[in-house]
């Protein structure tokens, strides 16, 4: 009996090592059954993109939704679904390479209200395009990113920073980097010589 018991508590302790954010498929449920979402799965089926991440941490707004009081998700607009397909796409390529295999998106669209209330970049691409915010378990290794953008960003017009959180942001916005590991004058990756 004890020892099932400890065996319980074990793996609930690892299942909320898993998910780092409260906004699970349940809540998501809940959300969707007000709103709708079929256009937008459609276009990720059509695109064959559906399931490169969990609908349900696709379309988490910002972290402090909370805090701003606003929606713990958000569709982004019709016309920002190029550039969800170009972001998903980079990730699906990230994944078949073995670059980002276990990570969990904690923010993508954010409405500009919601974005300046969380402290976003103003221009942030996630209002005017499409980002992410992903958090890697804590054995994970970032560097790969790094190479990735080095080698291949240019072409993907990949956005990649790290934030002091350990949060990393991906987007096809615009290549550039930044960010760090929080110490001052760190920086995430350097462009190739």
């Amino acid at each position: 009996m004890e020892r099932a018991r400890w065996l319980l508590l074990a793996l609930g302790m690892l299942g909320a090592a898993v998910q780092a954010d409260e906004r699970d498929l349940w809540m998501f449920a809940q959300w969707a059954g007000d709103h709708q979402t079929r256009p937008f799965r459609q276009m990720l089926v059509d695109a064959r993109l559906y399931g490169v991440v969990p609908i349900h941490q696709l379309l988490r707004s910002a972290s402090d939704w909370r805090l701003c009081r606003a929606s713990p998700f958000a569709l982004p607009p019709a016309s920002n679904w190029p550039a969800v397909r170009a972001t998903l796409s980079l990730i699906k390529v990230l994944d078949q390479q073995g670059i980002l295999r276990q990570f969990e998106v904690v923010s993508a669209y954010r409405d500009p209200g919601l974005n300046r209330c969380a402290g976003g970049a103003v221009g942030s691409a996630h209002t005017r395009a499409f980002a992410v915010d992903i958090l890697l378990p804590a054995w994970a290794d970032p560097n790969p990113l790094c190479r990735f953008w080095q080698q291949s960003g240019q072409a993907w017009n990949m956005g990649l920073g790290r934030y002091p959180s350990g949060r990393i942001h991906i987007d096809t916005a615009g290549y550039r980097t930044w960010g760090g590991d929080g110490r001052s004058g760190s920086s995430f990756c350097t462009r190739p010589s």
